[in-house]
């Protein structure tokens, strides 16, 4: 009798994860991750599938549909955004959304208990700023003022509005990153500051590689600002840089890719402009509901947070 054998499609996982925090940089430190040669990032960069698997997620806020569109829940479909690796050394995916999740980090576990961590943490109080003007910049919130924006937040919860709804709560990031250092030894972990990010980018990217095992000497191509926040100058521009058209759709066969982007990404950065500040009551409100939290922050991550309650 003669046996038939196939060869296995070898099944390829991440071995590290960009797990947050939303608008805290991890758009940018995607982009100069799939920079690198010896680095292999997913094509789509939000799979989200740690936080969705076997979900059907039925999000109710204004855009939630057309926002999730990427987002992947079946094991297969996330496999699948790895096929391209070949001869890269580690293999990673940026979702900001695990480091809220309360359930990625059991399945993270689950699926890939070895992989490494990295989170890079905002002031919370800009951080739920800027997420809130991102949402502004897109023309999703349906409220010009951000105060409020936070008084609606929890009954948007209840009426399942996405994640990205969740400007305050998304903030209490010791509470998030302890369920991490529950479940994966603190050498997997690796959190840095949007400070750092800002700051010395260069040097972050350093010990990013070295965490990772990949030649630190590497320094990616750091000119474009992504996913920058901001109000929209003119509304009808910035909906025709965002969304699909023909005027794009045209124009797909004549430039790369990475010029594409490139060019769309320098004519919405200078389409927006430089937003107010947070009104100094409303810091002050949101600086004493995070008090507590932040100074928990600094004990579990070993830095001065001091800073962010001011």
């Amino acid at each position: 009798m003669k046996v038939r054998t196939e060869a296995r499609r070898s099944v390829k996982m991440p071995n590290f994860l960009v797990i947050g925090a939303a608008k805290a940089g991890t758009t940018s430190l995607y982009h100069y991750l799939n920079q690198h040669p010896e680095v292999f990032m997913s094509p789509v960069k939000e799979p989200k599938f740690f936080a969705l698997e076997g979900e059907k997620p039925d999000f109710r806020g204004p855009g939630d549909r057309e926002a999730w569109r990427e987002a992947i829940s079946s094991l297969d479909a996330y496999q699948a955004l790895f096929e391209g690796v070949t001869d890269e050394k580690v293999v990673g995916e940026a979702s900001p959304l695990y480091l809220y999740s309360e359930k990625a980090p059991a399945r993270i576990k689950h699926h890939v208990p070895e992989a490494r961590l990295i989170a890079v943490l905002r002031d919370p109080v800009e951080r739920a700023y800027s997420q809130f003007l991102h949402k502004v910049r897109d023309g999703k919130e349906p409220l010009a003022d951000f105060a409020r924006a936070i008084e609606a937040e929890e009954g948007r919860v209840k009426e399942n509005w996405a994640y990205g709804w969740h400007y305050k709560r998304r903030g209490f990031y010791y509470r998030q990153l302890s369920r991490y250092y529950a479940m994966f030894g603190p050498e997997q972990i690796r959190v840095y500051l949007y400070e750092d990010l800002k700051g010395d980018p260069a040097g972050l990217l350093r010990d990013v590689y070295g965490f990772l095992g990949v030649d630190d000497s590497f320094v990616p191509d750091m000119s474009l600002k992504h996913n920058v926040s901001g109000i929209p100058k003119n509304r009808l521009v910035h909906s025709l840089l965002r969304g699909r058209n023909p005027v794009k759709a045209a124009l797909k066969p004549f430039l790369p890719r990475r010029l594409r982007k490139r060019l769309l990404v320098n004519l919405q950065g200078r389409n927006l402009t430089e937003p107010p500040g947070v009104a100094p009551a409303v810091r002050r409100a949101l600086i004493e509901e995070y008090r507590e939290d932040v100074s928990k922050l600094q004990g579990l991550i070993g830095r001065d947070l001091s800073g962010w309650l001011r």
